[in-house]
């Protein structure tokens, strides 16, 4: 009965710590990430980020359509289930356990973000210091303050950084 506790008690330290550093985890829809790669407009064999990569369904679809994709997923059991699966796109998916916030960014044709609000003004001065540009940037539902949309398609919101 302790064992049971004890990880009651991990994945809630998990899915709550989190919330210090970025969202809580919410699935993406599969239509909103429909929209983000029409806006980002990647060819095939581009790679695209995503920063907080959570049960891995975006880098799957990103995989499927010959994308490169790379996600960071600071909650260790939705890198777990991330990583298991996208075992089968191994090839074109690479997953990092940690905190996006505090690494240097790989080269990116595009990236996909589902942050909060509150984190967007700290996205957009990380963006700025991205050395690989031009950068598309496609934020599901929450907008970059002070950062003029290029366009909008079902709740997906696309940026350019130059």
């Amino acid at each position: 009965m302790i064992w049971f506790f004890v990880g009651l008690i991990f994945i809630i330290f998990c899915f709550s710590f989190v919330m210090l550093f970025g969202a809580p985890y919410l699935p993406t829809l599969s239509p909103q990430i429909e929209a983000a790669f029409k806006l980002l407009d990647l060819k095939k064999n581009n790679t695209i980020l995503e920063l907080g990569s959570g049960d891995g369904k975006v880098l799957i679809a990103a995989a499927k359509q010959g994308y490169n994709a790379i996600g960071f997923e600071l909650n260790p059991i939705l890198f777990l289930l991330s990583y298991v699966r996208t075992m089968r796109y191994r090839k074109k998916v690479k997953l990092h356990l940690g905190n996006f916030w505090r690494v240097a960014l790989p080269e990116a044709d595009g990236i996909f973000v589902f942050l909060i609000d509150k984190k967007m003004e700290t996205l957009d001065k990380k963006l700025k210091l991205y050395k690989y540009k031009p950068l598309k940037v496609a934020s599901f539902a929450f907008k970059i303050p002070n950062k003029k949309i290029i366009k909008t398609l079902k709740g997906v919101n696309l940026y350019e950084y130059r």
